[in-house]
């Protein structure tokens, strides 16, 4: 499991075996189960999430009319979270919820703090992170503005083609905005 962050974190910057050593004893292992939250809106946020196995998905419920909103997916080498709640040490807004069985690498904002003022290099790779994240976000804000679902799906399967494989077709229409039924009728 160590050797899945190393070598996720050296595809952006090398380390030494004494860096990556003090950069793994900041993180504890963690298994969830398919359906568990590790992350549930309304409580507080201890960790931030490597997922070295399973899928996950982040959600919003409005708590008015009980719909879920998808923001994400999450699969292996993929960080997600409730980022505001986890850097702001408030509750969540968002529930992240394994849908197959998980294994993570858990950080808390400490050990984030220590590994960024303790290793330079570590500093980088995470603003790195945040880059392609913030970018990402931006993609996926524009789509959902500005393409039919159609063209939604399309940019997925170019995306993350594998990630379509394991998606339930109820939770694929939820994060492309349409119904099942409308999902099944489109031509792919």
């Amino acid at each position: 499991m160590e050797s899945n962050l190393r070598q996720h974190i050296e595809k952006l910057v090398l380390l030494t075996d004494e860096e990556f050593a003090f950069v793994e004893k900041h993180f504890i292992f963690k298994k969830f189960k398919k359906h568990q939250f590790m992350v549930q809106q309304g409580e507080p946020v201890p960790y931030n999430y490597f997922l070295l196995s399973g899928l996950t998905k982040l959600v919003y419920t409005d708590e008015t009319t009980d719909k879920q909103h998808i923001l994400a997916f999450a699969m292996q080498d993929w960080w997600d979270n409730d980022f505001q709640a986890y850097y702001t040490r408030t509750r969540a807004t968002l529930s992240m919820e394994c849908l197959e069985d998980t294994e993570a690498l858990c950080l808390s904002l400490d050990d984030f703090n220590a590994l960024r003022t303790g290793l330079p290099k570590i500093e980088r790779f995470f603003l790195e992170k945040v880059i392609a994240g913030f970018l990402a976000s931006q993609r996926r804000i524009l789509s959902l503005m500005t393409s039919s679902a159609q063209q939604r799906y399309e940019q997925l399967a170019a995306q993350h083609p594998s990630l379509l494989q394991r998606l339930p077709k109820t939770q694929l229409a939820a994060y492309l905005g349409v119904s099942r039924e409308t999902l099944s009728r489109m031509s792919f």
